[in-house]
């Protein structure tokens, strides 16, 4: 009889929580670690106003969790975080959560092939031991800051939008915010109307699409719910949509243009002030950032008590931050809403793996691992969410499907073979030049974009699309991995 192997989940967001169905449907011993409060990953932390999903609701979630209510095609925050603790709930995962507990360092034991995991919880520093680690923090769990100096000298109130202070009453208020990314085209029309008036800081502008707010119908809930083939229609429908969108970055030249030409017509139509549009207009190639959706974000630019400055923020003064022409702009608020820090990964988080390496040293030159999940001389480790397989035009639920069931066919080998399995480095390599090698003639290389790390290399994205990943997950080909006993004596697969 095969008894169950131990494995332990970093993180209970979406991928945490595919990972846990997926391994737990297979008989494997799962307990997930979650440094915050609740189930939730980044829908749990992004509670700004208007925080919502750009990707299509019925593509943003399970394949297997499918459901007919969605209240509108991008669903908002609240309702994707009551989805995916629903689901956590009925695939029985929630009761296997251990909540506000930060993992502090993941150990590969040569003597005993088996992981002991460091954490501080509640009761103090607590230490688990575990065949396999699951890591899914993801890429977009950390907050990034912009490089300002003297930025805590402001004698006002700040904050991140990932950890927006519902506390502080905006109402009324001078308000700035730096950054105009996906999270800023969201609640910046929200406020709006709100505070006295608002400064948007921009550095570069941004390429829109509209975005649908209005809510289903009662008439489209009942034929999603009775009429099946539909709803998976819809679902085939927005699947062939995302791939052309992940087509046009691709393709620049051949296709690129379909989607520049569409979202300049949209913008235009938006942008009736003239020296506003001169502020948001994109100075790159379309793709080459992440194509924003939003129907409410330039309108709001327009607001007679909103400013557009584009002058770059040299420097933070007790009233407000400092631009290149000199001017203190004076307020009582400032919103950072630039993003996260998504080439950090799970650190400072410490990966130590076979032979004392560290998985921070190892990424020196840019985070790689193969096809975003394992990585060599880090035995049963696996990464959801991992470097690389970040999507610009399709759903991140779906990669993280992918990844669950192939890191799943990889300890199922280790299981069976009574050992853990480690990537061999060749095969890494040459999955990380190939990777790498697809990005040329693409839109992504054309400008700088939070996708590179200080190198210039892209460590987030995947340079294709959905179905070439599912393709390359589907079947784990054993001969990629060398099985490491606990005498550390390698068997090569055969």
């Amino acid at each position: 009889m095969t008894t169950a192997s131990s494995v332990l989940i970093v993180g209970a967001g979406f991928g945490g929580v595919a990972a846990a169905k997926e391994l737990l449907e297979h008989g494997f011993d799962v307990t997930l670690i979650e440094a915050a409060s609740a189930i939730g990953g980044t829908w749990h932390h992004n509670t700004y106003p208007g925080a919502a999903c750009d990707v299509p609701s019925h593509f943003y979630s399970f394949s297997y969790a499918q459901r007919a209510d969605w209240s509108r095609f991008c669903s908002p925050q609240a309702e994707i975080l009551d989805y995916l603790q629903g689901t956590a709930e009925a695939f029985h995962i929630a009761d296997r959560v251990v909540l506000d507990t930060t993992v502090t360092s993941c150990r590969w034991n040569d003597a005993s092939a088996t992981w002991t995991v460091d954490a501080d919880g509640p009761g103090g520093p607590t230490s688990y031991t575990a065949d396999a680690v699951v890591i899914a923090t993801g890429q977009l769990n950390q907050p990034a800051y912009p490089p300002i100096g003297g930025r805590d000298d402001f004698a006002g109130r700040a904050f991140h939008s990932a950890r927006w202070d519902h506390a502080y009453d905006l109402r009324g208020k001078r308000v700035a915010v730096v950054g105009t990314g996906a999270s800023a085209v969201q609640f910046v029309p929200e406020i709006a109307s709100e505070v006295v008036s608002l400064t948007v800081f921009q550095r570069t502008g941004n390429w829109f699409l509209p975005r649908e707010h209005k809510d289903y119908s009662s008439t489209v809930h009942t034929l999603f719910r009775r009429v099946p083939p539909l709803h998976r229609l819809f679902r085939l429908s927005l699947f062939l949509y995302m791939e052309f969108l992940t087509a046009m970055i691709r393709h620049p030249t051949a296709l690129g243009w379909i989607g520049r030409l569409a979202s300049a017509l949209f913008m235009r139509g938006q942008l009736t002030d003239p020296a506003v549009r001169r502020k948001a207009w994109p100075d790159y190639r379309f793709g080459c950032k992440r194509v924003l959706f939003s129907s409410a974000f330039l309108p709001a630019l327009q607001r007679d008590n909103v400013e557009l400055v584009t002058d770059a923020i040299t420097g933070m003064t007790p009233a407000g931050p400092r631009t290149r022409d000199g001017r203190v702009h004076e307020v009582d608020c400032i919103i950072y809403g630039t993003g996260f820090r998504t080439t950090e990964f799970m650190f400072p988080m410490q990966v130590i793996g076979r032979g004392g390496r560290e998985l921070r040293s190892e990424w020196d030159a840019g985070a790689t691992a193969h096809l975003g999940i394992s990585v060599s001389g880090f035995p049963s480790l696996f990464l959801m969410y991992g470097p690389n397989t970040n999507t610009s035009g399709g759903s991140i639920i779906f990669f993280l499907e992918c990844q669950a069931a192939y890191l799943r066919q990889a300890l199922e080998l280790a299981r069976d073979r009574g050992a853990a399995v480690d990537v061999r480095a060749e095969v890494q390599h040459a999955g990380d030049v190939e990777t790498q090698r697809r990005f040329h003639g693409t839109a992504w290389l054309q400008c700088n974009s939070w996708y590179r790390n200080e190198a210039g290399r892209i460590v987030t994205n995947w340079p294709g699309y959905m179905r070439d990943y599912a393709a390359r997950t589907r079947t784990l080909d054993a001969t990629d991995y060398d099985l490491v006993h606990p005498v550390r004596q390698d068997v090569p697969v055969s």
